[in-house]
């Protein structure tokens, strides 16, 4: 199945591990011209190895996207060095778990820090390209051949259902669905498509964090931390990240040129939520 992706430029922001990582190689996998980006040098000269070892090669760039500054400059280097973006995946959040007793006023500005606003900041750099170039095209020839951007927003389920250890967390990721959705109803007027994926666990480095929180408050070990969380998704495992990252290729494709302000829950049917 052609999925149009050939030649496209992708940003993937939190593409050097993870989900991310797995966006950016099932991306370049379809041919489409790959930069991430991750403000730590080691994990981004691992991914440069990982993907080069499956003979994928994408550009590289180190940066911080807690600043809106740095992710304009992230944008204005990726469309220099790439070409102006046309698909924008956002992976870059990773907000701390905490038990509910520690959290203060100070817990939720971080976790707000951390997570809603890298990818809020290069999101509105990105769609203000976008819809420059929208306009642009509609003056010059109406809009003929004119190749609307898509976003897709890596969120986390964390945001629909409570969990006792990401509550400050879970409050960005809500935020972030709104924002998906409300930006996703205004920017259809270009074409531009906006969607998000709620991945639930996920086998990342993020979900062993996770894991040995609640292996400390329950007890036990990781192994069984991981056993015993298994078991309560009724599909009776984790998801892979190389799962997400195809919904991820769907979503930014032609394929799904009619979606739109959706939000794809992936979480193996744990949370049987409208």
């Amino acid at each position: 199945m052609d999925l149009g992706l050939k030649n496209k430029v992708v940003l993937v922001t939190g593409g050097s591990k993870g989900i991310g990582l797995a966006c950016a190689r099932a991306f370049a996998a379809e041919g489409a011209k790959v930069a991430i980006v991750s403000r730590d040098p080691a994990n981004l000269a691992r991914a440069r190895e990982q993907l080069a070892g499956a003979g994928l090669h994408v550009h590289l760039t180190r940066a911080d996207l807690h600043e809106a500054h740095s992710a304009a400059d992230i944008v204005e280097e990726v469309t220099t060095a790439v070409g102006p973006i046309d698909v924008l995946i956002n992976s870059a959040g990773a907000a701390r778990r905490y038990d509910p007793e520690t959290l203060d006023a100070e817990a939720f500005r971080a976790t707000m820090e951390a997570k809603y606003f890298p990818y809020i900041y290069p999101q509105q750099e990105v769609l203000r390209r976008m819809a420059e170039r929208i306009k642009a095209a509609k003056n010059k020839n109406g809009g003929e051949n004119a190749e609307p951007g898509t976003i897709v927003n890596i969120i986390g389920m964390g945001g629909k259902m409570a969990s006792d250890i990401h509550i400050a967390g879970g409050a960005a990721n809500a935020a972030l669905m709104l924002a998906t959705v409300g930006l996703a109803h205004y920017y259809a007027r270009y074409g531009i498509r906006i969607n998000a994926i709620n991945p639930g666990s996920t086998l990342t480095e993020r979900v062993e964090e996770a894991l040995k929180l609640e292996a400390s408050q329950q007890g036990v070990d990781t192994a069984e931390a991981l056993a015993r969380g298994q078991a309560k998704v009724p599909l009776g495992r984790f998801a892979k990240p190389e799962e997400i990252a195809d919904v991820a290729l769907f979503l930014a494709s032609r394929r799904a040129s009619y979606v739109t302000g959706a939000i794809v829950p992936m979480d193996g049917g744990s949370a049987p939520l409208i």
